[in-house]
């Protein structure tokens, strides 16, 4: 892509999802993510009442005097995108493709992070870890993320969200939220999941087209798997395979809903032909409570 048609696309995004994310999703995000972790920040006189848990024996010792450790909520956080850049991204029956939304949701956390003082930092995997963006904070890496979603070009097509997961919790060390952002057409992640939500807070985001859950009715179809590059032929007159092809969709949908709750995971699932901004408001709304 020419890098005045990047910088535009990266300039009308940032002016949609700017707003979005200070207009909107700002009070939710706050809510939704609050530190998960108590830091130490000074000592005091013990008082009657306080918990004798928290006195600390080094400094009592020293004043031959009871003080107790005073600890405050950590407010800054650390999220990760984990964002799936498989071959299958490309798809898009409507109004826009799924990596056009992954995009703009994306951003939307992004700038909602830098708002509140948080790091920013992505994993972008397709089967194998494609680019690694450590977190940071500030405006300048937040436009380099989306640059990159926009522009970037993965070497393979095929999806492992195992080892994305894998690699994040090597990676990141330090308790944080992490976004996990694909379409999830993949199998054998649960214990990958599980491991990590354990050490991590992970949210799954969905994204998905219209035409993945049902085949319009126009005859012989040529459909390309995009991950693997072949194709088949696809009789959509025939009605009993729209409804196979509908009932596919559905327990495949049930089965990873049920991963999710079975794992802790939050989730949300988001549609390119709709928007996006009342699914991800829900999420955060329903984490607050």
């Amino acid at each position: 892509m020419e890098t005045s048609e990047l910088l535009k696309k990266v300039r009308k995004i940032e002016i949609k999802t700017r707003g979005l994310s200070r207009n909107i999703f700002a009070g939710e995000y706050h809510s939704a993510f609050k530190g998960r972790g108590m830091a130490f920040s000074e000592v005091r006189e013990y008082q009657p009442g306080d918990d004798i848990r928290t006195i600390d024996w080094k400094v009592t010792a020293r004043f031959n005097h009871p003080y107790i450790k005073i600890f405050e909520e950590e407010r800054e956080l650390t999220i990760m995108l984990i964002v799936d850049v498989s071959g299958s991204k490309e798809f898009g029956s409507e109004i826009q493709l799924k990596q056009e939304m992954v995009t703009e949701i994306a951003a939307v956390l992004a700038f909602s992070a830098i708002q509140n003082n948080d790091k920013i930092g992505v994993i972008f995997f397709s089967d194998k870890i494609e680019k690694f963006i450590p977190p940071k904070k500030g405006k300048t890496h937040v436009l380099r993320i989306i640059r990159e979603l926009i522009d970037f070009e993965p070497e393979n097509k095929t999806t492992d969200i195992s080892e994305a997961l894998k690699y994040f919790s090597n990676a990141i060390k330090k308790r944080c939220t992490a976004f996990l952002i694909s379409d999830f057409i993949d199998q054998g992640f649960e214990n990958a999941l599980k491991a990590s939500n354990n050490k991590h807070d992970v949210i799954a985001l969905k994204v998905y087209d219209k035409r993945e859950t049902e085949l319009p009715e126009v005859g012989l179809l040529k459909v390309r798997d995009a991950e693997t590059g072949k194709d088949i032929w696809v009789d959509t007159s025939s009605k009993k395979v729209r409804e196979t092809f509908k009932k596919s969709w559905l327990i495949s949908s049930k089965k990873l809903k049920d991963l999710f709750n079975k794992s802790g995971v939050d989730y949300a699932e988001l549609r390119t032909d709709q928007s996006y901004v009342l699914p991800l408001m829900n999420l955060f709304k329903k984490r607050e409570a």
